[in-house]
């Protein structure tokens, strides 16, 4: 398949989403931009948020990694449905309550406005590194296998891809993204479905002679019961529960979607709904990436890890194949880039500007900044990039973004956590401090694991570790409120 057939088929993708985003951005304002004026319908938001969970790491980096970890990924996706359910019934009920346009606003109600603005900091700081490692996954795909044939450089590849973005999310907002990422996961899905029946019909198996084959190579194998082991069972599992519970239910960009369902009881229907699909999807992902390590084995095709499912799906696939990954993967990429630039655009207009507080602002003047704001983080999106380019040299980026969620993910654990479960208050002037020390502390730890820990390997359980500390540490700088007990 032709680089630039392939590259007209991504600009039609582009021109698809920009119609739909003409059509549901009429009338548009902040608040629309913002939640969708409270008034998506969870069935939507629950569909299109599988997409922004899974995004395009998932899409490549899930079945890339069954050649080395078989089906431990599911351990983690099974703790994912502990956290939803965590979110609908203790976090969403919190959020309804207070009639939230952002989440941290709960932190200002409970513990004060220092603990509100260093909850909204850890947000942005961790969405952007997470986002910017998804979006560049993508574009390392986009450049190797269609752009560099174009002679387009890397930058210039990025510098398209986020105009894009903002093209289609700079009126509508949540608004708009709710309809594309619902046509996104579909597009996505479908293509991880097609992927797989593909290989089936190639090597004439059917489903359970497929899953025998993987299982004679070890590929499929679920739990790991190695107590030293990161992937663990009950480690990934209980770690799992963690991630989901704070990459979700802490972070604004998700519960930017949640929360613009019109009530509480739909935003639950929605939550649960969305945990149930990602444990199929998260099987179907790794039974895709059994099949390609069966069929990179038949093809002599030696990629392994991010590199496997495109090195054989636009050099060992069909022309019409390779036309449907590249439109299932830019499926994955934008909702994970489109939500994520949106949401934080709202926190930092909403959290850190003060934009709903401001009475002096006229509606125009907030709608220039926060379109000023968005375009800021594009651009910082796109120096992030770069630097990832430079740094990053494995070929496991799902590996980093679950590290970036536990140094970043671990503070906002820590502070919802002591606002939920105590009655105290804190001393405001220490609370960024021990929310800033407790990532270093655990990066000590991590360095000096084999000396403290001996065989015994810290995984997803060091955002558990990193939440904890800094509980104690807002603990020691609390003091009893009168009024609570």
């Amino acid at each position: 398949m032709s680089a630039p057939l392939l590259f007209l088929f991504v600009l039609i993708y582009f021109l698809v989403l920009l119609g739909v985003a003409q059509i549901t951005g009429k009338n548009s304002n902040n608040m629309s931009f913002f939640i969708g004026n409270k008034n998506s319908h969870w069935m939507l938001v629950a569909f299109g948020m599988i997409g922004t969970s899974l995004s395009g790491v998932t899409f490549v980096s899930v079945p890339g990694a069954v050649g080395k970890d078989a089906f431990h990924y599911l351990q983690i996706t099974l703790g994912y449905l502990i956290g939803y359910f965590a979110i609908a019934y203790i976090l969403l009920p919190i959020y309804y309550k207070l009639n939230l346009t952002s989440i941290y606003n709960y932190l200002e109600t409970r513990l004060g406005f220092s603990a509100y603005k260093t909850g909204a900091s850890f947000f942005i700081l961790s969405r952007t590194l997470g986002a910017t490692a998804r979006l560049f996954l993508v574009v390392k795909i986009l450049q190797v296998f269609i752009l560099d044939n174009l002679s387009i450089p890397f930058w210039a590849t990025t510098l398209i891809i986020l105009a894009m973005i903002l093209l289609y999310t700079f009126k509508g907002g949540v608004k708009t993204i709710v309809y594309t990422d619902t046509l996104q996961t579909s597009g996505m899905i479908l293509g991880l479905i097609i992927c797989s029946i593909f290989i089936l019909t190639n090597m004439h198996f059917s489903i359970a002679e497929g899953l025998h084959a993987m299982q004679a190579k070890g590929l499929a194998t679920i739990f790991n019961t190695d107590v030293n082991s990161k992937s663990f069972f009950l480690k990934q599992i209980i770690g799992g529960a963690f991630v989901s519970l704070t990459m979700t239910g802490l972070d604004q960009e998700m519960m930017q979607k949640t929360i613009s369902v019109k009530t509480l009881k739909d935003a639950q229907k929605n939550m649960i709904t969305i945990g149930f699909s990602m444990v199929i999807a998260t099987l179907l992902f790794l039974f895709l990436g059994g099949l390609l390590n069966l069929y990179a084995a038949q093809q002599n095709v030696i990629a392994t890890g991010d590199d496997l499912f495109p090195t054989i799906a636009l050099n060992h696939m069909p022309p019409y194949l390779s036309i449907i990954f590249i439109l299932a993967l830019i499926s994955a990429l934008f909702p994970s880039a489109d939500g994520a630039i949106t949401a934080l655009t709202s926190s930092f207009c909403i959290d850190l500007l003060g934009m709903q507080r401001n009475k002096e602002w006229s509606d125009e003047k907030k709608k220039k900044i926060r379109q000023t704001v968005h375009l800021s983080f594009a651009f910082i999106f796109f120096i992030i990039i770069m630097v990832y380019k430079l740094a990053i040299t494995d070929n496991n980026v799902i590996g980093l973004i679950l590290k970036i969620a536990s140094y970043t993910y671990g503070p906002l654990l820590g502070l919802f956590a002591f606002g939920i479960l105590t009655k105290r208050n804190l001393k405001h002037q220490w609370v960024a401090i021990i929310c800033v020390l407790a990532p270093i502390f655990c990066y000590i730890l991590e360095l000096q694991q084999k000396t403290i820990l001996g065989n015994f390997q810290i995984g997803q359980e060091l955002l558990i570790i990193n939440g904890l500390i800094t509980f104690i540490g807002l603990w020691l700088i609390s003091t009893p409120n009168p009024e609570k007990n």
